[in-house]
């Protein structure tokens, strides 16, 4: 019997991929650590509250199943109560890491497939993304660079099959794109507004920076990224610290941020180096040399925003680049951002909640095409 093999299309019932209740039950849960700020507690009773409305579990397998499933796999650590009343459950490193994985699965997943790839530059040097250009051997050239393929040929049509020889004059190396290391470092505004208006920004921003954190560990070790928050003063955060990140009830102090940012950037030996601010209000604060705070929330203070163009230009004469994330729209706002991207001759995204970190990972990957330095 002859078999038959026809080219097309064969379509078959959509089967959805088997997700066992504790992997269903704990997507929910990383989303809602993630919103609760790492409180447990508050997250678990969310999930309660969202398995009496939607029956997220079954008799086979309940809410306190899945919490023994939590603990026994290292998702979950009991911790002693001390003087303070602090104790209970808390999660672990390994949730850390997987809320960290959650946000970029949600964010990159969602990139096109075109804008993926090692990043290069256009300059030629040392790298293994291969150009299919070749030039001649030269003395010092690594042997792992030449090609034996081109160079066999080469002697073959020089000295012929017959009586065979290899010559250094018949060597030739593929070239390959020079690759650039980055340094970022990531600026997050906690002030007050940024859960004003019923309009929870705080948590986007957090996953960002999570996604962002484990897409360089993951797919770019040689590059660095550093996270800093500003609020009336800035300070640096480690990344065990974003999932527990809140707002305060702080005014804005873009000056300091862009101060703490340039000293972090200064001691980086890559040579890209970029600034990527993630804010939805105005500076409204200055910390003066006694001290003291200046502050003023009604408007966009000349005083204030002259510092904001200042800093902006000091970070264009160290070659740094800011891209600001304006999680805002108003006329005015608006403004004062394109008159502070023109000093520093950066760029800047009006943008909402949705979409936000779709649009710093295009950056990013764009941004290491390119000598930013040569800008």
């Amino acid at each position: 019997m002859i078999n038959e093999f026809r080219k097309g299309l064969r379509f078959e019932s959509y089967e959805a991929k088997a997700v066992s209740p504790f992997e269903k039950l704990f997507d929910i849960f990383k989303e809602l650590i993630t919103y609760t700020s790492g409180d447990f507690d508050e997250a678990f009773d969310w999930l309660e509250q969202l398995d009496r409305e939607y029956q997220l579990t079954t008799p086979e397998y309940t809410l306190d199943d899945f919490l023994e499933d939590l603990k026994k796999k290292g998702y979950l650590k009991e911790e002693i109560e001390d003087p303070n009343g602090k104790g209970g459950l808390k999660i672990t490193a390994k949730t850390e890491q997987a809320i960290r994985q959650n946000a970029l699965d949600q964010i990159f997943g969602k990139l096109r497939k075109s804008s993926l790839g090692n990043h290069k530059t256009k300059a030629i040097g040392q790298g293994d993304e291969h150009t299919g250009e070749f030039r001649n051997y030269h003395f010092g050239d690594s042997l792992d660079r030449i090609s034996m393929t081109e160079s066999i040929k080469n002697a073959q049509i020089n000295n012929g099959i017959g009586n065979f020889s290899l010559t250094e004059n018949d060597l030739v190396v593929e070239e390959t794109n020079f690759k650039a290391q980055m340094s970022t470092v990531l600026m997050i505004d906690i002030s007050h507004s940024m859960i004003l208006y019923g309009e929870d920004r705080i948590t986007p921003a957090k996953k960002v920076a999570m996604a962002l954190t484990e897409l360089i560990k993951t797919r770019y070790p040689k590059d660095t990224i550093d996270i800093m928050v500003f609020g009336n003063d800035a300070w640096p955060i480690s990344v065990k610290e974003l999932p527990y990140l809140k707002v305060g009830p702080y005014h804005t102090n873009t000056v300091a941020g862009l101060q703490l940012a340039m000293d972090i950037l200064r001691r980086k030996r890559n040579t890209n180096k970029q600034i990527f601010m993630i804010t939805d209000g105005k500076p409204s604060c200055l910390r003066l040399s006694d001290g003291t705070y200046y502050k003023n929330s009604n408007g966009l203070d000349k005083y204030i925003v002259e510092k904001c163009y200042n800093m902006a230009s000091q970070a264009r004469k160290l070659h740094i680049p800011i891209t600001t994330f304006m999680i805002a729209q108003d006329p005015y706002l608006m403004q004062f951002i394109e008159q502070f991207t023109r000093a520093n001759q950066g760029k800047a995204f009006y943008t909402g909640l949705k979409g936000l970190g779709e649009m710093i990972f295009e950056d990013y990957e764009q941004n290491r095409k390119k000598r930013i330095r040569g800008i």
